[in-house]
């Protein structure tokens, strides 16, 4: 019996982003050193668009991204074309295993609104160059204010941190509304936050850039359901939960247990993009506060951190122990983040890349059926 899926998340899907390609790399050098024209890098990019959309299809996906490949950052490009909202150099960049980021930082310098973003632009290119579901990924609301520090906000738009979130709900449904409106049905938020949540290292960081870590939980909840109103019947938008990818390195590390009833039972989302590629992500228990219907968990299983391709029969196991909490009917397989969150890219070959995608979705074959 077939379990396939007419409807996203597909039982083989994706998480967004792609590594760069060599003539975007190159253009994008050209572009900050002023050798070409905005112009000039937009078609650069709408011909390497044009064939990552191609080479998604080809392998038999059912979905298909733009590989993000507009972008530097997986998050800050979208928070930074919001209404009152802007990117500035910081002191610091953000500490990952090893290595730092560039010095960006959110700054808010008005009111939080969506208007004319130019990522609407960017879906419907990619939906008038697909013949499968276009996939739109944005970073998550509870990203932004996590990512706040202490001197972010301007006392003219907000009192204070906390009192972004009506304004960034409201924000967020006009996005949700303005994809919609361009005919997309899939669309995610990426969120770092709720996996921070699950660590104790990362919550002492926040306590120490003065969050409620104590209520950051019902405020985020609160947050994305308030976004989340503004989804049409049918629309189909889910997250991705992820501890941190920049350069096939890491941010945190725990189980999904402190987290998993708020995100997976009280969030009103139809889909969860799971990261379980390493230890560091716990054990298959919180699943069973998933809430027996629609929603579906989609397991990370393949990690896009290295070109070593999973040996098939571990990734299989992986899927039966997940069973255990959830019915295999709501389960679906991915790898277990986007290969780029930023454009530096993960350390693997392109060939990888497409390597452990290809297998991804011929396991969905075999576990799902054709």
């Amino acid at each position: 019996m077939s379990m396939q899926r007419s409807k996203p998340p597909f039982r083989a899907d994706i998480v967004g982003s792609f590594l760069r390609t060599q003539p975007i790399k190159e253009a994008r050098i050209k572009r900050e050193k002023g050798e070409i024209t905005a112009a000039q890098l937009r078609e650069v990019e709408d011909r390497e668009i044009e064939k990552v959309i191609r080479k998604q299809e080809e392998i038999g996906l059912k979905l298909a991204s733009d590989g993000e490949f507009r972008r530097s950052w997986w998050h800050y490009d979208f928070f930074g074309m919001l209404d009152g909202v802007e990117i500035i150099e910081g002191s610091v960049g953000i500490q990952f295993q090893g290595v730092l980021t560039k010095p960006h930082v959110i700054h808010i310098k008005d009111k939080i609104g969506f208007s004319n973003h130019p990522m609407v632009e960017h879906f419907k290119f990619l939906k008038a160059h697909t013949k499968v579901t276009p996939k739109m990924t944005i970073p998550s609301p509870a990203v932004m204010h996590f990512r706040l520090e202490p001197d972010a906000v301007d006392k003219g738009a907000y009192a204070s941190r906390d009192d972004i979130f009506d304004d960034l709900a409201i924000a967020y449904q006009k996005a949700v509304k303005a994809f919609y409106d361009a005919g997309c049905r899939y669309l995610q938020f990426d969120d770092t936050a709720w996996a921070y949540l699950c660590s104790q290292e990362e919550l002492k960081k926040a306590r120490e850039r003065g969050l409620d870590v104590d209520h950051l939980q019902e405020s985020y909840t609160r947050c994305i359901n308030k976004a989340l109103e503004a989804k049409p019947a049918d629309m189909v938008i889910t997250t991705h939960v992820c501890r941190g990818n920049f350069r096939s390195t890491f941010i945190s590390s725990g189980g999904y247990e402190p987290v998993a009833e708020s995100l997976l039972a009280k969030c009103n989302y139809d889909g969860y993009f799971l990261e379980y590629d390493t230890d560091r992500a716990g054990g298959f228990e919180p699943l069973r506060f998933l809430p027996k219907g629609n929603k579906i968990v989609v397991l990370g299983l393949v990690t896009t951190k290295t070109g070593r391709l999973e040996p098939r029969e571990d990734i299989r196991k992986r899927i039966d122990e997940a069973t255990k909490f959830v019915a295999l009917d709501q389960l679906c397989l991915s790898p277990q983040c986007g290969f780029a969150s930023t454009e530096e890219g993960n350390v693997l070959a392109e060939e990888e890349q497409w390597a452990k995608l290809r297998m991804i979705v011929e396991l969905a074959d075999e576990v799902w059926g054709e």
